[in-house]
This record gives structure tokens, C-alpha cells and sequence, in this order.
């Protein structure tokens, strides 16, 4: 039985899993990652990738996923927001630490293929996966295959602009669709409403010890689940500035589902209804199309792994370039 290691490196770990065909994870191990030491970082996880490779006689190859930009052969990160790469070849220096081939990928681009694979997209050949998170992230299915780009850099998704001249964002632009629709965007809207109207939002004040800079998500979150109109509202805000996305995307795309991860998603259906309302109102041709499917990922944390893994094993198929 052919394996392969997919490793999800982020900006404060390294998570690695071994991985069967059925996208099952047989083993996993993480690491804090050195994210201001490039040499470290690859060390890291070649460190992990050794430690799995010495338990399971049967890897054959190894992807890697990552936050940032990748290039179009899927071997070096252009850059990495999160880390110390800067037109870092770790394709390269991973296979001369571990003796494997190396497949690189832009995190939402691995998490998608997992989901498409094995998650939440399974039998649908054109699906969008949003991950909103801290902030948002994605990826694209087209007929199947997954779509990154003339230069590997497609699928930032997080970056395009829903307010002209709207709220800064870390990109350098403004107006960047995460900051109306992340897990950032739903604590600004809950801090923003417990400075204006603290009487309004006095639960979510109590959960923050009183102060509005004490609020963040979970609090946020548990809020919406006790009924607490302020949380409520705050997530009918940030649903709102998400189905219009959804909406946006789904006029240039046409898929048949989009899938809802990352850690706002935990929040089920006190997200989703409202996400669904707000993409049905904005959606072009509305009552005269089919709608896709709007669904909430069920892989988890887990699906960076197993897609990056996947993606690994299927190395030799071209993903769609143009």
C-alpha cells in the first residue's frame, strides 16, 4: 500500500501526517515552527517527515502545504506571509534532507483538493472552498483538477476588493473582502459594537471581562449560541459581507457547491443561514439559475494534511496552469 506524508506549515507549527489512498491519517506528529529562521524551518520539517518516514517503510513522496505564494512547478514559495520565505526553493532542500520527492502547495489550494477528494466536495467537479479563518482563504476544483493559475498564485480569494478604499488590509491594499467576512472582521464588528453601544452588547463585555479589546471569537461565538442579539448581529454582518462574496464569485465561476471551512465554520448553521440568505438575495439571475450548495467542510484541521498528501501522490497529473 502506497503512502505519502502531507505537512501543513504554518507560522506557529509544523503538523505532519501519514497518509493511505482512502485519505485516512495513520499517524500525525507537530512540531513548533522556527518561522523567522528559513535553514530551521526546512530542518523542521524534514525533522518530522524522518520521524513518520521511519515508522511507515511504504511512503513514496511527500507535499507540503503552505500559506502564501507558490510557484507554478509547485517547488518554491514566492513568499510567505507568515514566515521568513522569500523566493525560498524548499522543494529543493526538503528532497536533499529526506530522500523523497516533494510537492509544494499553497495551503487552500491542499485544503480544497482534501475536500474535494475526501471531505465535504466529494462527487462534485466544480467547487469553491472558503476558509474563513483569521482571515480567508481558499482554492478552486474546475472539472475535476485543481485550478492555480497561470503563475500558481491563484485562489486568493481573501484579497479581492468588496469596499473601493474600505478597511486597510495586511496585503497592503484596502477593502479586501477579509476584512468584512473573516474571523478578524466578526471581532472588529463585536469590539466596534461594545465601544458604541456597550449596553446593547453587555454580554459579550461580561464574556470580555468588561473591556471591548477582551472580546474575541469564541466569545463572540458563544454569545450567538446563548441567543445574545449583539453576537447574533455581529454574525448576520460578517454573513452578510460573506454571501455577497459567495455571490460574486459564483457569476465568474458557476460551481456546484462551495464548501465553508476554517474556524468561523464551527459556528454551523448561525453562520450558514445567513450566509445563504445574503448569497441567494445578491446572486445574479437569481430565480432564473440553479443554486449550488452551500456546506460547511468536514475534514477540519485535518484537511491541509491530507490534501497536500494526495496532491503527492497524484504528482504526475498537470494540474490546470491557464
Amino acid at each position: 500500500m502506497a503512502l505519502t506524508i502531507g505537512v501543513d506549515v504554518g507560522g506557529t507549527k509544523v503538523a505532519a501526517g501519514v497518509v493511505d489512498h482512502r485519505g485516512t491519517i495513520l499517524e500525525k506528529v507537530r512540531r513548533p515552527t522556527p518561522s523567522t529562521n528559513p535553514k530551521e524551518t526546512a530542518e523542521t520539517i524534514a525533522e518530522v517527515v524522518d520521524l513518520l518516514k521511519g515508522k511507515f517503510e511504504e511512503v513514496t513522496a511527500v507535499g507540503l502545504g503552505t500559506a502564501g505564494f507558490v510557484d507554478e512547478s509547485r517547488s518554491t514559495v514566492l513568499f510567505a506571509p507568515n514566515l521568513a520565505w522569500r523566493e525560498e526553493p524548499i522543494k529543493e532542500k526538503v528532497e536533499s534532507l529526506v530522500g523523497l520527492p516533494v510537492v509544494v502547495e499553497n495551503d487552500g489550494n491542499a485544503t480544497a483538493w482534501g475536500e474535494a477528494r475526501f471531505g465535504a466536495g466529494r462527487g462534485e467537479n466544480f467547487l469553491v472552498l472558503v476558509a474563513l479563518g483569521t482571515g480567508i482563504g481558499g482554492g478552486i476544483i474546475i472539472n475535476g483538477e485543481l485550478y492555480r493559475g497561470r503563475f500558481g498564485i491563484g485562489a486568493e480569494m481573501g484579497h479581492f476588493r468588496v469596499v473601493p478604499d474600505g478597511r486597510r488590509c495586511g496585503c497592503g491594499n484596502r477593502g479586501c473582502w477579509e476584512q468584512y467576512a473573516s474571523g478578524n472582521a466578526l471581532v472588529h464588528e463585536a469590539r466596534d459594537l461594545a465601544r458604541v453601544a456597550p449596553a446593547m452588547a453587555g454580554r459579550l463585555l461580561e464574556l470580555g471581562d468588561g473591556r471591548p479589546e477582551g472580546i474575541s471569537g469564541p466569545e463572540v461565538s458563544q454569545a450567538a449560541r446563548e441567543g445574545d442579539k449583539a453576537a447574533l448581529e455581529c454574525f448576520r454582518t460578517i454573513a452578510h459581507w460573506a454571501g455577497q462574496g459567495l455571490a460574486d464569485l459564483s457569476a465568474i465561476l458557476d460551481p456546484g457547491a462551495f464548501i465553508i471551512g476554517g474556524g468561523l465554520s464551527d459556528a454551523g448553521d448561525l453562520l450558514l443561514d445567513p450566509i445563504r440568505a445574503a448569497f441567494e438575495d445578491a446572486l445574479t439571475g437569481r430565480g432564473h439559475r440553479p443554486l449550488p450548495d452551500i456546506r460547511i467542510a468536514e475534514l477540519g484541521s485535518a484537511a491541509g494534511i491530507v490534501g497536500a498528501a494526495d496532491l503527492a501522490r497524484v504528482r504526475p497529473r498537470e494540474d490546470v496552469t491557464v
